[in-house]
């Protein structure tokens, strides 16, 4: 395993870091011995940052269940606040407490190593750069958690976060991938600049560069020109004899500017072939195919979060 920088934070992140969403059910029933199992994995692999939130069902109770003071001396934990539902979002600074102190009781744990403001792209970001991130510093502060940070989708909304606060990390998703490099170009200079560290997330766009393709619980967000290249990626992958998913996983992972990518899955072959992804070498002429199917800039975008923030 490879390990990175987290800027900052001087955190050595391991490249391929591991999403609990799937844990906590959000994409169907997992039992609770395959959680076990599919931890375990991550942590003997090396993996050693650990992403998750209250959105995530019962990821972070399970997660609590797993993490023995030993593991928790070598791992990495990252958890969110503001985002509990599709259409449930509160970044007020009495919820963000309640929210981060109920995260603690959730994972056994006296603090994590980085709080992250959920999606924020749902709400006033001026509001958010004010009383919210007061909050997070506070927090900080009380050493409830180590480092501060935001998430979300449009890359306009992370410039502002990295340009107008001072967070030690963000975390963006679909941002580094075969459809759209947008992390690498346009946020890590800045970011790089103002030493942000850089989480990417989504290798396969939330399902689109699967053979299966995506199977989300409502309905996919992006639009018509970037589902048309993704389908001409499989395509081509099929001809070639590759798996899309695999190729995938391979860009985010070795190409990133990011120091990790967060790879969230319940199966322990789906975590396996990521982490294989991370150290095989790119088959550059597939990959030269693949690129050329990108759509046009001005059409990558998803329409996520208020029409004032994309």
């Amino acid at each position: 395993m490879d390990y990175r920088l987290l800027s900052k934070t001087g955190i050595k992140v391991s490249s391929v870091a591991f999403g609990t969403a799937p844990l906590g059910g959000v994409f169907g029933d997992v039992d609770e011995h395959e959680v076990t199992k599919v931890l375990d994995e991550a942590f003997d692999s090396g993996i050693n940052l650990l992403d998750t939130s209250p959105y995530y069902g019962l990821a972070e109770e399970r997660l609590g269940r797993w993490l023995t003071p030993h593991k928790r001396e070598r791992i990495t934990i990252a958890t969110k606040a503001g985002r509990y539902g599709v259409d449930d979002f509160d970044f007020s600074p009495e919820r963000i407490r309640q929210s981060l102190e109920q995260s603690l009781r959730l994972l056994n744990t006296d603090y994590v190593d980085i709080l992250h403001l959920h999606d924020i792209e749902f709400s006033n970001l001026d509001w958010i750069f004010e009383d919210s991130l007061s909050m997070l510093h506070t927090l900080r502060d009380e050493g409830k958690c180590r480092f501060i940070g935001m998430t979300g989708y449009p890359i306009h909304t992370m410039r502002r976060v990295i340009e107008q606060t001072d967070v030690d990390a963000i975390l963006t998703y679909a941002k580094d991938t075969l459809l759209d490099d947008s992390l690498s170009t346009l946020l890590a200079p800045i970011a790089a600049e103002r030493q942000v560290g850089l989480m990417n997330a989504a290798a396969v766009s939330l399902g689109l560069l699967t053979p299966g393709g995506t199977q989300l619980p409502f309905d996919h967000p992006a639009p018509t020109a970037v589902r048309h290249a993704a389908a001409r990626m499989i395509e081509i992958a099929q001809a070639a004899g590759e798996n899309i998913a695999f190729i995938a996983n391979q860009y985010a992972i070795q190409r990133t500017k990011a120091a990790t990518t967060v790879v969230g899955t319940a199966k322990i072959n789906h975590l396996r072939q990521a982490i294989q992804a991370a150290s095989t070498p790119i088959n550059e002429p597939l990959l030269e195919q693949l690129l050329a199917q990108r759509p046009d800039p001005k059409d990558r975008p998803w329409p996520i979060g208020k029409e004032e923030n994309r």
